[in-house]
């Protein structure tokens, strides 16, 4: 059975992806209008199999259309951590409702999945890794920097979905207000296009597997995908790692639905 990956959108004003098997059918974040998400679940033919939400944490960026999703799908169960359900301003019915912790596994269907802390200005924030077989997806977005443990979750993934938000001196000289450029840059903020090519170095150093990269949660005014793919490709070649040899490297665009990618 193959391992299916979809994004629905990835970017700062929303966020959504589509994780499949041949059975099992879950979604991480659901940031975009709930009529969009059941468009692309329509096209991907995943409404049938879809059992689960994984919830980051509770910004608007990623649980926009959360509660009339869950209006739709009766079956879909809406996982997040206990600091996130205690600061959303909407919610799910409560037989809906499942609380995680990070570092806990879950079994869903037939995919194996595991929350892990991240470092973002939200009350419990977790990434998420997703097994199947020998494949693993991991998703990594919205942290200020990569911990030890989001490396070692990321080391193993086939496919990596990793935050290249901003250039930094797009963003400093930019017209966002200054406290808010302390907190995208601090520890609690967003990785920037330089910081997520360091992290593929330092993982690419501890296990040189090839993998699928797609970099995500691109800000709408502080990046543009073309400086983010090149921005990281150059640290890449800097350390003697090139695209399509250790690394496939993609953008996932904000707006749009991306391809399928089938491990």
């Amino acid at each position: 059975m193959e391992l299916r990956f979809c994004s629905l959108a990835s970017g700062s004003s929303g966020n959504c992806y589509v994780i499949q098997t041949d059975t099992t059918s879950v979604m991480v974040d659901a940031g975009i209008s709930a009529r969009k998400i059941q468009q692309g679940l329509e096209n991907l033919k995943a409404g049938e199999t879809l059992q689960a939400l994984l919830l980051t944490h509770e910004h608007d960026d990623h649980v926009k259309g959360m509660t009339t999703l869950a209006k739709r799908f009766p079956q879909m169960m809406v996982y997040a951590t206990e600091g996130t359900w205690g600061n959303l301003s909407q919610s799910a019915a409560p037989e809906q409702i499942q609380v995680l912790t990070d570092g806990q596994t879950l079994t869903i269907g037939d995919l194996q999945i595991q929350a892990f802390a991240v470092s973002h200005d939200a009350a419990a924030p977790v990434g998420y890794s997703l097994r199947h077989g020998e494949k693993q997806i991991t998703i990594v977005t919205d942290t200020g920097y990569c911990s030890d443990e989001i490396l070692a979750q990321a080391e193993q993934a086939d496919l990596l979905v990793l935050e290249a938000n901003h250039d930094v001196d797009m963003l400093r000289i930019g017209g966002y207000p200054w406290f808010l450029k302390q907190r995208i840059l601090g520890d609690r903020g967003h990785l920037s296009n330089e910081t997520a090519g360091r992290c593929l170095v330092e993982l690419l150093r501890r296990n040189e597997k090839k993998r699928q990269v797609f970099l995500a949660h691109l800000s709408r005014k502080n990046n543009f995908p073309e400086m983010a793919y090149q921005t990281v490709k150059n640290i890449l070649e800097d350390a003697n790692y090139y695209i399509g040899n250790q690394v496939r490297l993609e953008i996932l665009r904000r707006d749009c639905m991306s391809g399928i990618c089938e491990l």
